[in-house]
């Protein structure tokens, strides 16, 4: 079965319904559907977990994990994101060795991959408030999308600690999952992306790690 016939039936086999108001506005974004896919897999997954149905979570994971190896590049920085997350659900059920090699996978593709990712993310604008800080934007455009780019780049260099931190077993020094609940833009770009790559991942405490 190919993956565009598998985007067909979503809803029925990845639990992701592609034809929802949301889905329609990122793909009118230009957003792929396997973009998408990825994004509402990895949200469902990480809400299973803090909802306690850890086998669920576990499903949608693999699910999201599925679309990276079919979908995106080699260089896409959301193949470590979802390792993170594989790496997590591997130590909490007592496979050490398995949990390992996906955090030193996640860790060489988040090195090999995240500077890059910032650096070259396309910034859509932004909805304003007003006319005066829509022009300002405007007008100020390559001074915001520097600071746009500095900031993410803190937060990509924040989850790279954190997933360091989450290797050895220990508490990240930073919120994940719960950071995108409050930060998630509103804006289908790179911006997101980016930011999806670094949050959508278990906020595990030490002993879950």
């Amino acid at each position: 079965m190919s993956y565009m016939t598998m985007t067909m039936f979503a809803p029925r086999i990845w639990g992701f319904d592609l034809n929802s108001p949301q889905a329609r506005v990122a793909r009118q974004a230009g957003w792929s559907r396997a973009d998408i896919l990825w994004e509402g897999l990895m949200e469902k997954a990480n809400a299973a977990w803090v909802d306690g149905a850890r086998p669920r979570a576990g499903q949608l994971f693999r699910r999201a994990s599925w679309v990276t190896r079919l979908c995106f590049a080699r260089d896409d920085l959301r193949r470590a994101t979802v390792l993170a997350n594989l790496g997590i659900m591997a130590r909490a059920t007592g496979q050490g060795p398995r949990a390992a090699a996906c955090f030193a996978k996640a860790a060489a593709q988040w090195d090999a991959c995240a500077e890059v990712s910032v650096a070259e993310m396309q910034i859509a604008p932004r909805a304003r408030s007003s006319l005066f800080h829509l022009r300002m934007e405007a007008r100020h455009r390559d001074t915001y999308h520097d600071n746009m780019r500095l900031r993410l780049g803190k937060i990509a260099a924040e989850m790279r600690a954190a997933l360091e931190a989450m290797a050895k077993g220990e508490k990240p020094g930073c919120r994940l999952y719960a950071r995108w609940r409050g930060e998630r833009p509103n804006v289908y770009d790179d911006t997101r992306k980016v930011l999806g790559a670094c949050l959508l991942i278990i906020d595990a405490e030490p002993d879950q790690a």
